[in-house]
């Protein structure tokens, strides 16, 4: 008998001991999970800060890209830059951008049709006189293959166009496009005769590099 009532004292003590522990584990795991609760909802908060911050700096960096593109905009559709090129096959001339008069067209290869040759009329140089043609050894419209439309298109679709190299040619269009603008012979033409483009070439290159650096953002 007093085995017995050892062993139910035994066990009483063990269910006692035992259900303490149990409820002070489940008050441990609660207090745990409060003060896990409490650090991430405080690396949220930081978490959240610090993308807040990021984002509006982001916000600003993709304002000045798009900004910057506007500003080289304006050059990409003056007469001096778009009348080469066009929508159609016909180059444009002056700075109304009326139809080439001799019914010159793009040819395959951009420097004219059969016999109308670009380089008949413009030489390596510019011809002195007025209404005399611009001159350059490289005068020509982009081919037929990539013909480079500007004209007709907004800001946003150019933009995407230049990054597409399918639109340009260009294998690298962030390496390509700033050498195209800031180096080939044409390009600088631009700036030689006629009304001049409304910025400067070495405001233009940098609008673009400007663009490109902040992340070639789409207007």
């Amino acid at each position: 008998m007093k085995n017995t009532n050892r062993n139910w004292l035994k066990l009483t003590i063990y269910l006692v001991l035992s259900a303490g522990f149990v409820s002070a584990m489940a008050m441990t795991i609660s207090g745990n999970k409060k003060s896990l609760n409490k650090i991430n909802a405080a690396t949220a908060d930081i978490t959240d800060k610090g993308n807040e911050e990021k984002t509006e700096a982001e916000k600003t960096r993709e304002a000045e890209s798009k900004a910057a593109f506007l500003e080289a905009y304006r050059v990409f559709m003056h007469p001096r830059c778009m009348n080469c090129h066009p929508s159609g096959d016909v180059p444009l001339v002056g700075d109304d951008s009326h139809l080439h008069e001799q019914g010159v067209k793009r040819g395959p290869n951009g420097k004219g049709l059969y016999a109308l040759k670009c380089a008949n009329c413009h030489q390596e140089k510019t011809i002195p006189g007025e209404h005399m043609p611009p001159g350059n050894d490289r005068w020509k419209l982009p081919s037929a293959k990539q013909k480079m439309v500007f004209q007709g298109k907004t800001p946003s679709q150019l933009a995407m166009h230049f990054k597409d190299n399918k639109f340009t040619g260009f294998k690298n269009f962030k390496e390509d496009l700033v050498h195209h603008v800031e180096f080939d012979p044409l390009v600088l033409n631009s700036w030689t005769y006629w009304t001049p483009p409304p910025l400067s070439h070495a405001e233009f290159v940098a609008k673009i590099k400007e663009w490109i650096e902040k992340g070639a953002a789409i207007p």
